[in-house]
């Protein structure tokens, strides 16, 4: 007799399953998901629970998980949901370079918006299954392809990376800043002495600090300056990659 067949597990994400019709008419998936990011953006990750969240939204945590099963899945439309602030321009944009770093500044000013986003992006399960990520990753590609790239998947994840990675070390400094009460030009001015002395036995460390009283007297200006020096040169390297 033959052994009956094992089901197979349920793909781990909140796309691959229907939506339950809401039990309350105030509460559907969308309320749910813009107070998660309210809370994401204001408290960060680890004050994010189900039963916070239910609270917040005078409904117990039972009503919440008729529309999204666990935590995981939660982070998963909250991710989906602020990508569609990220703006790509058409893929038949005159100046490639021009289009791809104001891809990358609105991807960067997204991060920085929700200083979560960066560090959950390869976390968040098959998040990129969502609407807006899917939408966001067509458009991309479109435009990489016009640009030169038959295969684009390289250059993207190239441009990605250094975004991706920027942006999370960007959102953790910010965060810690915020966290001190103080402007970022106050905190750094106190931890500037202390950075000085630990360099002083180090030359080139200890001349970049010597320079670094004059250069964060606006820093914001400064981090926009690093992220598009840097930019600039994944773009160059993307340029030589390109067909003649």
């Amino acid at each position: 007799m033959a052994a009956a067949k094992s089901k197979p597990n349920p793909i781990p994400s909140v796309w691959a399953r229907p939506q339950r019709e809401p039990d309350q008419p105030a509460l559907s998936r969308d309320v749910i998901v813009r107070e998660a990011i309210a809370m994401l953006d204001a408290e960060g990750i680890e004050a994010l629970s189900m039963r916070k969240l239910g609270a917040r939204l005078n409904a117990g945590a039972t009503s919440l998980y008729r529309h999204v099963a666990t935590k995981d899945e939660l982070m998963e439309l909250a991710v989906d949901a602020v990508a569609a602030e990220i703006h790509v321009p058409p893929s038949d944009s005159p100046d490639w370079r021009a289009a791809v770093t104001e891809a990358a500044h609105s991807f960067r000013a997204t991060a920085l918006r929700h200083p979560w986003l960066s560090s959950v992006l390869g976390q968040a399960g098959l998040a990129y299954l969502g609407p807006n990520l899917m939408a966001f990753s067509e458009r991309l590609a479109s435009l990489f392809i016009a640009i030169g790239f038959p295969d684009p998947s390289g250059a993207i994840d190239a441009v990605l990376s250094y975004t991706i990675g920027m942006s999370t070390t960007e959102a953790a400094w910010l965060s810690t800043v915020a966290r001190s009460g103080e402007t970022e030009a106050e905190f750094i001015d106190r931890l500037l002495p202390a950075a000085q002395q630990a360099a002083a036995d180090h030359d080139h460390l200890a001349d970049s600090y010597r320079d670094a009283a004059v250069r964060t007297a606006d820093p914001v200006k400064l981090r926009d300056d690093k992220f598009a020096y840097a930019l600039e040169i994944v773009l160059d390297g993307l340029a030589l990659r390109l067909p003649d």
